[in-house]
């Protein structure tokens, strides 16, 4: 996907195809379960609170990136 080529998460995951996003969503979506939410700021804030709720997001993301796309990621906390 990226051809050798650094490129920052999000414009990777703009670029997936529609099926490859839903895979992610879903993904993403079983981590949060039953969380009740509102908007995007309200949900940020509900991970970034939340450490346990983080790891796993990220996790998730990275593994999908790595598993699925076969890329490296390089993450800086």
């Amino acid at each position: 996907l990226t051809s050798g080529q650094f490129k920052p998460l999000p414009q990777i995951i703009m670029e997936l195809s529609p099926q490859q996003q839903q895979k992610l969503y879903d993904d993403l979506m079983a981590i949060l379960g039953d969380i009740q939410w509102t908007d995007l700021s309200q949900l940020t804030a509900l991970v970034m609170g939340n450490a346990t709720l983080k790891q796993q997001l990220t996790g998730a993301l990275i593994g999908y990136v790595t598993k699925e796309l076969q890329a490296e990621v390089h993450y800086v906390d």
